[in-house]
């Protein structure tokens, strides 16, 4: 399946932010969803190929330094969450670390595993942020306004904003509120396994927050990272192992 390209990823850290500014204003922060048939998860981890790959390197240095990136995409049936479809995909990576421009350097990846299946799911979940991202265009968000479909993003940690107190139980949540935007709701701390830290759930597009809560505790089955970007993960992972120096 062929997905048309939208703008150019090989772009400087200034340009990228315009992208990012001119995308805002097709955001659409309301249910607009289909029929839930099919969900996915996306998920991307980063490499460091050829003879540089040998060097040792701090965690963070490794994202600094990676030259290529894997992108893999995991598909379900739902609400069954039988998996149905898996595709993965290895490119160069054009955008260099640039803290709140994670999107560049994943998004293309992500836009090469899914034109490997047969059809765009009808939800996708990411493995970032959404709206909870300083210019309100995290991952999610950017992927969802180009794919013009519903994107809910998924983070294992916060990139900005503060939550209240959290319930220990599975289910339990708390907005996450940006202090600087008069303490708006960008996203929220979500429990999904009794007494484990939580997720970051927020908007992508096309989907309210509460929506977002409900299908992240859908998708969730008792481990703390939902079972579609988890999966993807463990794709990613595997790819990365099994890739040559």
């Amino acid at each position: 399946m062929r997905l048309a390209k939208v703008h150019e990823w090989n772009v400087s850290p200034a340009e990228a932010r315009e992208i990012q500014e001119k995308l805002r204003a097709e955001w659409e922060g309301k249910d607009r969803l289909p029929e839930i048939k099919t969900i996915a998860g996306l998920d991307a981890a980063f490499v460091l190929t050829e003879s540089q790959a040998l060097k040792k390197s701090s965690r963070w240095n490794a994202m600094r330094e990676a030259n290529r990136v894997i992108g893999g995409v995991v598909v379900f049936r739902f609400p069954e969450m039988v998996e149905i479809e898996r595709a993965s995909a290895v490119l160069p990576l054009q955008f260099p670390y640039v803290p709140g421009f994670l999107s560049f350097r994943e998004i293309p990846v992500l836009l090469e595993a899914l034109g490997k299946l047969k059809k765009i799911p009808d939800l996708l979940f990411c493995d970032g942020q959404g709206y909870a991202h300083p210019r309100r265009m995290g991952l999610a968000t950017h992927l969802g306004i180009l794919l013009e479909r519903p994107t809910i993003g998924c983070a294992k940690s916060i990139l900005i904003g503060k939550h209240g107190p959290l319930g220990e139980k599975a289910g339990s949540w708390a907005w996450l509120r940006d202090d600087k935007a008069g303490g708006e709701a960008i996203g929220a701390a979500v429990r999904t396994r009794t007494r484990v830290k939580p997720v970051y759930v927020s908007q992508g597009n096309r989907v309210s927050l509460q929506t977002a809560i409900r299908l992240t505790l859908a998708v969730s089955d008792g481990v703390r990272i939902p079972q579609p970007t988890r999966e993807a993960d463990r794709l990613v992972s595997t790819v990365k192992w099994e890739m040559p120096g």
